[in-house]
C-alpha cells in the first residue's frame, strides 16, 4: 500500500496520478464546491478568537492535493474574515514536488500566505487534514493471522503468517506522535471515513473511476487504496501524548454546528452542495470528524462543529 501509493515515481499519490472529484477516482468534501472550505473557515476564525486572535496563527494542511480546499479557505476568510486573513498563514505539509506544483498553480493568488514543508514543524493554530488518515499504509490482521504479499511468477498474491504484534495501523499512529509533538497550543481537526470500538474491517478499499475492484493488485499506481479510520486508537494515541479529545461527531453534525452558529453562511450557496455535504445518505454519516486540542483551557465554550456532536467518549468506547 504504501509503494502503491507514494512511490516517488510511479505512486498513485506522489506521481500526480490521482484524481479526485466527479470525472476522478473517488468524490470528497473538497469536490463538492467552495462551500465546504467556507464553512470550515468560520470554525478555524473560532479557533483563532479562542487563542486570544493571535498573529501568528498557523493553519496547517496535510493532504492538500491540488490546493483547492486551502483556495477556498484563504478566498472566503480574506472576503469574510479579514482580521483573522491578515493574522494567519497557511502552511502545506507536501513532500511531492508534483502536488506542490499544483498547488502553487491554485494558490498564486495567494502566495504571500503559502508556505511549504516537506514534514510537521512547531506551530501554535490548527492542523485541519481531509480523508489523510484512511490512505496511511495499513497491515492486514484478522484472527490472529496478518496477510503479506508474495510474487508468484508475474503475479501478486496474499501469503498469511501468525501475528506477531498488533498495530495494524502503525502509520496513522505515527502521525499522531508527530502532530502531537508539533502543536504547542491550539487544535487538530481530522475529517475522514472510519469506524470506532469493536467495528474492525480487515479489508482495504480500492478505488477507481468511481468503481470498486475487487483487489489491490488491480492498476496498481492507477487506483486509490484505503482502510477505514480505527478512531479508538488515534484517539488512545492522543490522549497517550497529552492532546485531549476536545469531540468525535459525523460530519452532518459537526457542520450543522457550524451552520446553526453563523446562518449567514448559507446566503446565496448551493443547495445541492450542503445536501452532498450534509445528507446522511451521501456524505453526510460516510465521514466523522475528530477534534483534538493543546494547551486550551477546557472550560471555554465548546467549538460550533462540536455542539451537536454528544460525548466523545461514548462514540469512542473507553479511551482511558
Amino acid at each position: 500500500m504504501g509503494q502503491a501509493l507514494y512511490h516517488p515515481q510511479h505512486g498513485y499519490y506522489s506521481s500526480g496520478g490521482c484524481a479526485i472529484g466527479r470525472k476522478g477516482d473517488y468524490f470528497t468534501n473538497v469536490s463538492v464546491g467552495p462551500l465546504f472550505g467556507q464553512l470550515m473557515v468560520a470554525q478555524f476564525a473560532e479557533i483563532w478568537e479562542e487563542l486570544g486572535k493571535i498573529n501568528d496563527f498557523v493553519i496547517v494542511e496535510q493532504g492538500a492535493h491540488d490546493g483547492q480546499f486551502a483556495r477556498d479557505v484563504l478566498q472566503s476568510s480574506q472576503e469574510r474574515t479579514p482580521g483573522f486573513f491578515e493574522a494567519s498563514r497557511y502552511r502545506i505539509i507536501e513532500p511531492f514536488p508534483i502536488l506542490r506544483e499544483w498547488q502553487s498553480h491554485t494558490l498564486e493568488p495567494f502566495r504571500d500566505k503559502i508556505e511549504w514543508r516537506n514534514s510537521l514543524e512547531p506551530f501554535v493554530g490548527v492542523h485541519f487534514s481531509n480523508e489523510l488518515l484512511d490512505a496511511l499504509p495499513v497491515r492486514l490482521i484478522s484472527g490472529g493471522v496478518e496477510k503479506l504479499v508474495d510474487l508468484q511468477g508475474d503475479k501478486f498474491l496474499f501469503i498469511e503468517r501468525p501475528l506477531s504484534s498488533t498495530a495494524f495501523n502503525q502509520a496513522a499512529l505515527d502521525w499522531v506522535d508527530s502532530v502531537a509533538a508539533n502543536l504547542q497550543r491550539g487544535y487538530v481537526i481530522t475529517i475522514d471515513y472510519g469506524h470506532s470500538g469493536n467495528e474492525f474491517r480487515e479489508n482495504v478499499q480500492v478505488r477507481a473511476r468511481h468503481r470498486h475492484l475487487d483487489s489491490p493488485f488491480e492498476q496498481i499506481g492507477h487506483a486509490d487504496i484505503t482502510m477505514q479510520v480505527d478512531w479508538t486508537s488515534i484517539a488512545r494515541r492522543a490522549k497517550a501524548n497529552g492532546l485531549r479529545v476536545a469531540g468525535f461527531t459525523d460530519q452532518h453534525h459537526f457542520l450543522t454546528g457550524i451552520i446553526s452558529t453563523w446562518p449567514d453562511l448559507l446566503h446565496a450557496r448551493s443547495p445541492a452542495a450542503l445536501q452532498i455535504l450534509l445528507h446522511p445518505e451521501m456524505l453526510g454519516r460516510a465521514f466523522q470528524a475528530l477534534a483534538l486540542t493543546k494547551d486550551i483551557d477546557r472550560d471555554r465554550q465548546q467549538l460550533a462543529g462540536l455542539k451537536f456532536g454528544g460525548d466523545p467518549r461514548a462514540a469512542l468506547g473507553s479511551t482511558r
